[in-house]
């Protein structure tokens, strides 16, 4: 029998990111929960995290386990409010790419919450390659996903026009390889970026990478390089350099829900893809 105490910690340390901030979020300290994880691993008889550092990632059986984990821990608390009497809470988990998770964005969401007092929603900011596969893994109901054109199915999709951007004091001219400033490897951007610079022959080396979008927008304010981003990411101090760099064709926002999704889940997609239309709309203006 699995002690659902210990799948608790375990997700809490797949949530939190690492035993410490896991031990906060459960109340407990970072060695209590590090032997909540090892007597797992014992009862299962195989390692769950590769641990570098403070830093720890899922092994492949850890990757199998979360899905039953998180169904199991959901069940659980079925079974408790069911008997109980409770008003069971909806939880709806939704995921947003970090240069989309704009005041607007959250506006929108907010209110979301505000008209159904019977859910509860759980935001997740990430890259988009993060938030793919927590929606294939079952991690998530509804994200944003920024991918290749027509790249499967979605409930809507957006087409993103991609601009270099760069700050006031950056000399594109100088020789030498073009300062990229980039998300971390696996973001579709920066492989356009690359792809279109190589294409024309252009050297490159990334001079900033930041997993946060105001990272990027602090470094090419700063002149340490250029970046290709959507024009949702512009600031005051920022300008559209496409003249000087290769031309880069869009990519595509897209809209994507669980298969099972509840009706809840539909009524937040359906809020955000009306917000998603007028923001294109807006951009497009």
């Amino acid at each position: 029998m699995l002690d659902l105490d210990l799948l608790h910690s375990f997700v809490s340390v797949v949530d939190a990111g690492g035993f410490t901030a896991a031990g906060e979020r459960v109340h407990r300290s970072q060695s209590t929960v590090s032997q909540q994880i090892r007597k797992l691993e014992e009862s299962l008889e195989c390692a769950l995290f590769v641990r570098e550092g403070r830093q720890v990632s899922l092994t492949e059986d850890g990757e199998r386990l979360l899905g039953y984990a998180r169904r199991m821990l959901a069940l659980s608390t079925e079974v408790r409010e069911a008997v109980s009497g409770r008003k069971r809470v909806d939880v709806i988990r939704l995921g947003v790419p970090d240069d989309f998770a704009a005041e607007t964005l959250t506006a929108v969401v907010a209110e979301f919450a505000r008209s159904h007092p019977g859910v509860r929603l759980s935001v997740r900011c990430d890259l988009t390659a993060a938030l793919a596969r927590a929606l294939e893994r079952g991690d998530l109901d509804v994200a944003l996903i920024k991918r290749e054109p027509g790249a499967g199915s979605a409930l809507a999709a957006w087409p993103e026009n991609l601009h270099w951007i760069c700050g006031p004091s950056l000399n594109l001219e100088e020789a030498g390889p073009v300062p990229l400033v980039a998300f971390p490897q696996g973001c579709i951007y920066r492989n356009r970026a690359i792809h279109a610079l190589e294409a024309a022959g252009r050297h490159w080396r990334i001079a900033y990478e930041s997993p946060n979008l105001t990272g990027l927008q602090a470094a090419l304010k700063g002149g340490l390089g250029v970046a290709l981003l959507e024009r949702r990411c512009m600031v005051p101090g920022l300008r559209v350099v496409d003249a000087a760099l290769p031309g880069v064709p869009p990519t595509e926002l897209a809209l994507c829900m669980a298969d099972t999704a509840r009706l809840p889940v539909r009524r937040l997609a359906m809020a955000i893809q009306d917000f998603c239309e007028k923001e294109t709309t807006r951009l497009a203006a």
